[in-house]
């Protein structure tokens, strides 16, 4: 080929490659676009428009065991470890799938050396001669090799898989994010459990001291002839009974501490030493929190993590049907390739021993059985179950709202009328003991006043952490828990 044939070869080359490129711009697919899911503008339930602060909202329980806690959870959890690899494998996803927007280029060398005591040539024609000094061949061949290729993305099939790439690492964030929601309730719904456990087992405990103040009481009296032995029995009865409660809320609080144990990430012995030096008395009684404003429905879909993470996800399987359109239309690449060859190494890197080639391929995928609109109709189903799949989050986060805000509503005068109920239960039971002891009233309404204070101060207990879970409920409903600032999933990139 001559010279100039080689230089107009190449420049049609060249034209070829910008026209390419010039028309890349002629996509096949679809750009995603976020979709308007209506939301109501206010929730059902009593509730304010304002919208409120949920950044570590555990800090509104005053508990500085609390956010020692939930601190160390989000910093050893192995669920949320699992996250950080899974973003950080996502990460390495999207860089694969943005080589592909860039040439492939590949370096290769070669020495060769042959030794024969005969002309191998000789040999092929057929005309080989007896072995001898003379007609032995002595052959050194070196070559240096570059070869590049660039698929030129025509139809955005490349620059779709990128964005499905990127959507895909943005909902494993914000999945991240929302593990981390779901640890910080966890961990407080746990650690107020174990207090409220603490705080019954007192009570219970100063119950029993009661119940045997009252059975040296009825043995008093039956000594002096003033009751017989059926009030000795009821109360020792009372008394064994209320003894044998402690071990179930023993055996519950181990439970628990075992269960915050594994949430931060240690053996579930490990919180036994830690938390059992928490006392265990009424001053145990869970925090109760403070009460926040929940905002607008709106609202969560910017705060939930789990929803941002299904719109991702939706995005993510939009990009892959435009992936699937793509491979319905012709492919080009571009292929390029050099070398030098020569026999000495000395002369490898001459000019005359260059040689180039260009090659423009095209790939048109005209018959394949229906596989490739089996594909494009596969993962348009994959795009529809990704939206089924968001509208479902946004449904759920309005129900966990509008649930939270209703329990802490009730929760909140069940916990007011609970009160009083101690009160008037202390009272009686102080009065029924004294009447007994002046003979007014028998020993069964002391027993009975004694367990309605005991009941009464139990549940009182229960309404506190109920009280206290159902905000947890409500600050994990609205999405609480992490911000757009948050420096720990920003740390986590490196």
């Amino acid at each position: 080929m001559s010279d100039k044939r080689r230089i107009r070869l190449q420049r049609a080359s060249i034209a070829l490659a910008v026209l390419l490129v010039s028309s890349s711009g002629c996509t096949v697919t679809t750009h995603y676009k976020k979709p308007d899911v209506p939301v109501p503008e206010h929730f059902q339930a009593a509730s304010t428009p304002e919208e409120p602060n949920l950044d570590e909202w555990w800090q509104r329980f005053a508990d500085p065991e609390l956010r020692q806690l939930v601190a160390k959870a989000l910093q050893s959890n192995l669920d949320l470890r699992s996250a950080v690899s899974r973003i950080r494998q996502a990460r390495e996803q999207e860089a694969i799938a943005r080589a592909a927007e860039l040439p492939s280029v590949g370096v290769s060398g070669a020495g060769v050396r042959l030794y024969a005591k005969s002309d191998p040539l000789a040999g092929i024609t057929g005309g080989g001669a007896p072995a001898s000094a003379d007609s032995s061949t002595n052959l050194h061949i070196y070559a240096l090799a570059v070869d590049a290729s660039w698929e030129i993305d025509l139809f955005g099939g490349v620059r779709s898989a990128v964005e499905a790439a990127h959507a895909a690492t943005e909902a494993q964030e914000w999945q991240l994010r929302d593990g981390e929601v779901s640890l910080s309730a966890e961990v407080a719904n746990d650690y107020l459990a174990l207090r409220a456990l603490r705080a019954r087992r007192a009570v219970m405990a100063g119950s029993i001291d009661h119940e045997a103040e009252l059975l040296q009481l009825a043995m008093a009296r039956a000594s002096a002839g003033l009751a017989n032995e059926v009030d000795v029995n009821q109360e020792r009865t009372q008394l064994a009974r209320d003894q044998a409660q402690l071990p179930q809320l023993d055996a519950q609080s181990g439970a628990t501490t075992n269960a915050l144990a594994v949430l931060l990430g240690e053996a579930p012995e490990a919180m036994q030493g830690e938390l059992a030096a928490m006392p265990a008395t009424t001053d145990t009684t869970p925090e109760v929190g403070e009460e926040l404003p929940a905002g607008l429905p709106s609202d969560l879909l910017r705060r939930r993590p789990d929803v941002r993470a299904a719109e991702r996800r939706l995005a993510a399987a939009t990009d892959q049907v435009g992936v699937a359109v793509a491979k319905l239309y012709p492919r080009f690449d571009l292929i390029a390739a050099a070398s030098l060859a020569s026999s000495s190494l000395q002369n490898l890197l001459s000019v005359r021993n260059f040689a180039a080639l260009g090659i423009g391929d095209v790939m048109w995928p005209v018959f394949a059985g229906g596989q490739l609109r089996a594909n494009v109709r596969a993962t348009e189903e994959e795009r529809v179950q990704a939206y089924l799949a968001y509208q479902s989050s946004v449904l759920a986060a309005l129900q966990d709202a509008e649930t939270a805000i209703i329990r802490c509503t009730t929760e909140g005068r069940r916990l007011e009328l609970l009160q009083g109920y101690v009160r008037a239960a202390n009272s009686t039971s102080q009065i029924a003991a004294d009447e007994y002891r002046n003979g007014i009233v028998d020993f069964t309404t002391v027993l009975s006043a004694a367990d309605a204070e005991l009941d009464a101060r139990d549940a009182l207990i229960q309404s506190r952490q109920a009280l206290a879970q159902a905000r947890i409920s409500l600050y994990k409903a609205l999405g609480g828990g992490w911000s757009e600032s948050d420096s720990r999933l920003s740390a986590r990139r490196n």
